[in-house]
């Protein structure tokens, strides 16, 4: 056989063997835009008594949207998907392909665990692989599909990655099969009651439920354009929002340019909302505490906090707080939890964040959540906040009284009334310089506007 009929038998066995994976490789990217990387590898896996061809897994480096992206996809129809050393190597090489190029990543995974039989060897393969995609977190993004079933520590790779997309009645992950977890908790669940994107949604590790892998490609495309590309020009600079005027309704992800508000992570703890959007054509990260009467801080939303402001850490996002905080929730698990670690973790982030931190009060800040979301002393840049906006130590005279409680000298009563009422008004702050503007609400676009320009500068 000539090397030309030798190589096409050879490219056909090859793409074969990655039909499937392949195509949906291409629902993803650009047409024809997708390189591969060492196609032709493959190993003798000696348990199962066949070729891992492409070792399972399929790389390369691709478009979307024009952006440059590197793929790493995962292979079920080989090796039921198992992992091996020498799959893990290979996407290994992808990964560094991916930093010496600054491209961003893409995983489709579909993975059962393990290739029995490799032992010590595949578990090295994990660690090495884990390792490398942790020492990309914050160089190049990196987004996870959970492309169908994903078993064994491949799952600890959506604990690293940046952004997490479950497709809807597709997508399972979890650390163990589902079957052996339901099992050893003596109850029936489904997979998706398991590992399902809605079940790990309580659990921070889905950013995004999608319905196929178009949907996915589109947010993917729309993220990196934020993280990418700061500054876009904008024809509307000076545009009101009436909406925010009314106190019962306000959206405050109105704020952003008209469809490029994106939020991430929808499920847990949905009191704190974390927004990536434009503002006047600024990329930002915005938090926004949505809450009538103000939200409590327990261990899972002020983690949800640190995380997201670490990705605006990474990327170099102006931060801006939406507040309506009130302090720690007053109670016994929020007491035993891990609320101080995270509160304390919280602080240490916004220290090293070095992108501009503005905070806008919408609502209530209240003792530790003006503290942590509004305090100038905690870093924050700019501070405004709304006219019937309120700033405290106290949410009502009755906690002022209760702090104050047992306390014989009528002065001091006094003077819980007088913190627990008279000086909530934000004027109070701005007269100590610790509100530099108090707006009307429809206004509040301009004003962040015109201070991200100026802190960009």
């Amino acid at each position: 056989m000539d090397k030309i009929s030798l190589l096409q038998k050879r490219r056909q066995q090859v793409k074969d063997a990655g039909k499937g994976i392949r195509k949906d490789i291409r629902e993803i990217i650009d047409a024809d835009s997708f390189v591969e990387f060492s196609s032709f590898s493959f190993s003798r896996n000696d348990f199962y008594g066949e070729d891992a061809q492409g070792e399972g897994v399929v790389t390369g480096f691709a478009t979307i949207d024009g952006a440059p992206f590197c793929v790493v996809a995962q292979n079920p129809a080989v090796l039921s998907g198992g992992v091996s050393k020498a799959n893990c190597a290979k996407i290994v090489k992808c990964l560094e392909q991916a930093e010496r190029c600054s491209a961003s990543v893409i995983y489709l995974l579909s993975s059962q665990g393990v290739q029995i039989g490799e032992g010590v060897d595949v578990l090295e393969g994990l660690a090495s692989l884990l390792l490398k995609s942790a020492q990309l977190k914050g160089s190049v993004p990196q987004y996870l599909i959970v492309n169908g079933e994903v078993y064994g520590q491949t799952a600890l790779l959506a604990g690293i990655c940046d952004f997490n997309f479950f497709i809807d009645k597709k997508s399972v992950l979890a650390s163990a099969s589902p079957l052996v977890i339901s099992a050893k908790n003596g109850v029936n669940l489904s997979k998706d009651k398991v590992g399902g994107g809605r079940a790990l949604g309580f659990a921070n590790l889905t950013s995004f439920m999608v319905k196929d892998l178009k949907e996915a490609a589109e947010k993917i495309a729309a993220i990196d354009g934020i993280l990418s590309v700061q500054i876009q020009d904008c024809d509307d600079l000076n545009a009101s929002i009436p909406e925010l005027d009314n106190a019962a309704g306000r959206d405050i992800s109105l704020v952003f340019d008209e469809g490029t508000a994106i939020e991430i992570g929808k499920d847990y703890s949905p009191e704190y909302r974390c927004v990536l959007g434009r503002i006047g054509g600024i990329a930002a990260a915005a938090l926004i505490q949505s809450s009538k009467d103000g939200v409590e801080i327990n261990a899972k939303n002020i983690r949800k906090a640190r995380d997201f402001a670490e990705l605006a850490s990474f990327y170099e996002l102006p931060y801006i707080t939406f507040v309506n905080s009130l302090g720690i929730r007053a109670d016994l698990e929020t007491n035993n939890s891990l609320v101080l670690k995270e509160a304390g973790e919280y602080i240490s982030m916004l220290d090293g964040l070095t992108s501009p931190k503005i905070s806008v009060v919408t609502g209530k800040a209240i003792g530790l959540g003006y503290t942590l979301f509004a305090a100038k002393s905690m870093g924050y840049d700019y501070s405004i906040a709304f006219a019937d906006a309120k700033i405290a130590l106290f949410d009502s005279l009755q906690g002022a009284e209760i702090e104050f409680a047992g306390v014989k000298d009528k002065t001091e009563k006094q003077l819980a009334r007088k913190y627990a009422d008279e000086n909530s008004d934000p004027i109070n702050a701005a007269h100590g310089g610790y509100i530099d503007d108090i707006v009307e609400p429809a206004l509040v676009k301009q004003y962040l506007i015109a201070t991200l320009q100026m802190l960009l500068r």
